[in-house]
């Protein structure tokens, strides 16, 4: 499936935070007040003299620039400033109610969708733990659901802005355990058509390993550490690399896909990666120890041999990722590296410990990037979706730079 957002390029040079300097280039109105607009978002509520500093704007523009978001209500008067001489200074804050947006998560084992304020809290939640649904039984579920969360909405309060859905790329294609031979039928579906019966707003398509990435450099540890690779971990396993706040895309919108690296291991038979680390290959390791589950939530309940077989796969799973992880320090030279998806917390956590142990050991090497647990949640694919139609109509990003008039 093709990826509908623009691709983006990597900067030079690393920075404490997201870059937020406004510019001169055409289309720059538009650019500057997305601009404005993040940097209240980042570390809001700041005063207009705040503003000027950060973006580099001079104070008539940040002035024309936040008359209009406030009359465009997706910013909001925060009090003043006390202390200090002259006129206390107003502080400028995001509207939560500002605007709003939908995301959707499609996977092989369950579907979720969210509904995202523009201060990023999800307002309601669906979710359906489903193996293997169909196209029609995904449309089903998100026409109900968004009748449901939405049948007493005031559009004219409170705008929605779009629909962003995040999915595994060839999700009809990748041979998954227990995959029925009828899911082929995704390999032939147009997402938008699929769902566009039930919404009429803009939607835009979107991998999940980059949609979660996306999630955690607006609203995660990306805030503050703007290069980083992301690594999910759902029924499969992907990634994402943010280079200076910007999802990197490749050369055909194929970067990130760490779970069809190939692995060569006396402990298991895999030949790629998330053939071991995956729901799916934990679910399949956890049953020859006699454990069926189908859920993530299962994981917590494990008796203790069951935890001993899961520790198992922590290690594994750990020992296969340590050399990709220390090509990524090498290549990419990250400022940190973060795991997320499905699993529960304390075994993401388990997980990264062992990692970072086994990194720990590696000399010669000039940078090793720490690996964490992400911030976002489990429902990282789906707030990430939720984010698109803001970063394509509000928010900064180069893609939105280069656009011109006539695009």
């Amino acid at each position: 499936m093709r990826r509908s957002a623009e691709p983006a390029g990597p900067e030079r040079g690393k920075t404490p935070g997201p870059r937020l300097s406004g510019t001169n280039l055409e289309r720059a109105g538009d650019f500057n007040q997305r601009v404005t607009l993040q940097a209240i978002r980042v570390d809001g509520p700041l005063t207009r003299p705040d503003l000027t500093a950060i973006t580099g704007l001079t104070p008539p523009a940040i002035a024309n620039i936040t008359k209009r978001l406030l009359d465009q209500k997706l910013i909001v008067e925060a009090g003043r400033v006390r202390g200090g001489r002259g006129q206390p200074g107003m502080k400028l804050a995001i509207n939560p109610d500002g605007c709003f947006s939908l995301g959707m998560n499609i996977d092989r084992d369950h579907i979720t969708i969210v509904l995202l304020d523009f201060a990023g809290q999800v307002r309601a939640r669906a979710t359906r733990e489903i193996d293997f649904a169909s196209p029609e039984a995904v449309a089903a579920f998100f026409r109900d659901e968004t009748q449901r969360m939405l049948s007493d909405w005031d559009f004219s309060a409170a705008p929605i802005l779009g629909l962003g859905v995040a999915m595994p790329d060839d999700i009809g294609r990748v041979d998954l355990p227990r995959k029925p031979a009828g899911y082929d039928a995704w390999n032939s579906v147009d997402v938008k058509s699929l769902l566009a019966p039930a919404f009429a707003l803009p939607i835009i398509i979107e991998n999940d390993a980059a949609a979660a990435a996306l999630g955690e450099s607006q609203f995660g540890h990306g805030l503050r550490k703007p290069s980083f690779f992301y690594i999910l971990i759902t029924s499969g396993l992907g990634g994402g690399l943010v280079i200076d706040g910007e999802h990197f895309r490749g050369a055909d919108g194929r970067s990130g896909e760490i779970g069809f690296l190939p692995v060569r291991s006396r402990r298991s038979p895999a030949r790629s990666l998330q053939e071991v680390v995956s729901l799916s290959a934990l679910y399949d390791h956890l049953e020859r120890g006699g454990f069926r589950l189908s859920h993530p939530e299962e994981l917590s309940d494990l008796p203790p041999e069951g935890r001993s077989w899961l520790a198992d796969w922590v290690d594994l799973a750990a020992e296969l990722l340590t050399e990709p992880m220390l090509s990524i320090s090498c290549v990419v030279n990250p400022e940190a590296i973060y795991i997320g998806g499905r699993l529960p917390a304390d075994i993401l956590d388990a997980l990264t410990h062992a990692i970072n142990r086994r990194l720990s050991r590696i000399e010669g090497v000039p940078t090793i990037a720490r690996v964490r647990r992400a911030a976002t949640a489990a429902d990282a694919p789906a707030v990430g979706a939720a984010i698109l139609p803001f970063i394509s109509q509000l928010l900064p990003s180069r893609a939105n730079l280069r656009k011109t008039s006539d695009d």
